[in-house]
């Protein structure tokens, strides 16, 4: 009888874990957990900022701290914006598991991502290498529910020429997760909310006979709704028809506008009903700790303590009191690819003919990315790959290469793709190759004048 006990005790145990352990799948344009309709209900992680960046998922001391406040907050997913490969995150990430959240994962840093002002360059192998690292690191963590290939990298009316760039990750990541055997874990991008591009962008990430090129999810980054707005005028209606018969699940990637004190969160009400869910899959309120921008919900006090604040009082209460639709919440059950927006000078800048994987990365994909190389590696200004990568000297100096990028102060706060100089040229490239050779081309002549002052033979 006490074998008995033991063995269901065990089994209870067991079946618990793989409760806890299900990954989010898609169907239509929703998240499910099992057969269960699945609403990201979360907040967007990075403590310290761009100003100091560290890896949150790393100490478990902070950890540890900081998953009791989400466990109290009542959140079932953390979004986090830059991790470092080459460290281990089994200990953070079993935390998260056993508290039942789950990770959206940006896999860029700042200066390992798609530059809006000079996409070309940071488009090459060494950047590839970086994130299929990433990848690797956080693939077998069944709380992962997805990666995100760019955040706002299209930021404005004149930034759109990027998107093809952007797009030819989401499809190397598709391939990358293919090629390794991993589960099919989502692949999306999260936009910024620009009135004059909002929809091309999501049309054209969504669009083209490519399949693995097409993300498998869209996150936007919203702060239309203010204060005690309303689903009418805070313009949520206009988004959920603007957004209507996409195939994809949509969510709110970033949202929680802080031009009024004591934020009251009153949108949760809104995002977590009827009115949004047959189009939207919840959101992530930004952000958790207290940085510069003035929009966290805890102040964090040392390593083992943080301090709640107003916002995080209204929050938490708004999110107890709001509980997800019922049943399947309208969702669409659909296979629509989008139609790829024309190409205009000035409005939208990205056809559908997106680069080619480098050549150089082609071996990462065969054979797996190897070790990451951490937070510090600069891969924006590669403009001549085959140069580069012709030379291992080169190959390396481009790898422990440290941050020489301008970056807006604005972007690097939301975790977006890095900014970078364009003035990097094929010319730099060469001058790193044929430095060698004009060294050696001077023996010669040194032998010949030495031979000339001392008269003696040199042995070379």
């Amino acid at each position: 009888m006490k074998l008995l006990s033991t063995l269901l005790s065990f089994t209870s145990l067991a079946l618990s874990a793989a409760a806890a352990s299900t990954p989010i799948t898609i169907r239509g344009n929703a998240f499910w957990k099992g057969n269960e309709r699945f609403y990201v209900r979360g907040v967007d992680y990075q403590p310290g900022g761009t100003s100091n960046l560290t890896d949150p998922l790393f100490d478990v001391t902070t950890c540890q701290r900081d998953i009791e406040v989400f466990e109290d907050l009542g959140i079932n997913t953390i979004r986090v914006y830059t991790i470092d490969n080459s460290q281990n995150h089994d200990e953070c990430m079993q935390l998260l598991e056993d508290a039942g959240i789950y990770l959206i994962l940006d896999v860029n840093t700042p200066d390992a991502s798609i530059s809006r002002n000079s996409p070309r360059c940071s488009y090459n192998s060494d950047y590839l290498q970086t994130i299929f690292a990433t990848l690797d690191e956080f693939a077998g963590y069944n709380n992962l529910l997805g990666v995100f290939a760019g955040n706002e990298v299209i930021d404005s009316e004149n930034t759109t020429a990027s998107a093809k760039y952007v797009k030819a990750v989401v499809r190397d990541l598709h391939r990358y997760i293919q090629a390794r055997d991993y589960r099919a874990i989502p692949v999306g991008y999260s936009a910024a909310d620009i009135e004059e591009n909002r929809l091309l962008a999501a049309q054209y990430f969504d669009c083209g006979d490519d399949e693995d090129a097409r993300i498998d999810m869209l996150g936007v980054n919203d702060y239309s709704w203010c204060g005690d707005s309303s689903f009418r005028v805070s313009g949520y209606s206009e988004k959920v028809d603007l957004y209507s018969n996409f195939s994809i699940p949509i969510f709110l990637s970033e949202f929680g506008c802080n031009t009024v004190d004591e934020r009251p969160f009153s949108e949760i009400e809104s995002i977590y009903s009827t009115d949004m869910s047959s189009v939207f899959s919840g959101g992530l309120v930004y952000e958790y700790s207290m940085e510069p921008n003035n929009y966290g919900i805890v102040e964090i006090v040392s390593d083992t303590e943080v301090r709640k604040l107003s916002d995080y009082d209204n929050l938490k209460a708004m999110l107890a009191k709001t509980s997800d639709p019922s049943g399947n919440g309208g969702y669409k059950n659909t296979t629509i690819v989008q139609t790829c927006p024309d190409v205009v000078d000035g409005v939208w800048e990205s056809d559908n003919d997106i680069p080619d994987t480098p050549a150089n990365a082609e071996k990462y994909i065969e054979d797996g990315a190897g070790s990451g190389f951490g937070i510090e590696i600069n891969t924006l200004n590669a403009c001549d790959e085959d140069s580069l990568e012709d030379s291992s000297s080169a190959s390396s100096s481009s790898r422990s290469a440290s941050s020489s990028s301008a970056t807006d102060d604005d972007e690097e706060e939301s975790g977006s793709s890095s900014s970078s100089s364009s003035t990097a040229s094929s010319s730099d490239s060469a001058a790193i190759i044929l430095a060698p050779i004009s060294f050696y081309s001077l023996i010669p002549f040194a032998y010949i004048i030495l031979s000339a002052l001392f008269g003696f033979h040199l042995v070379l």
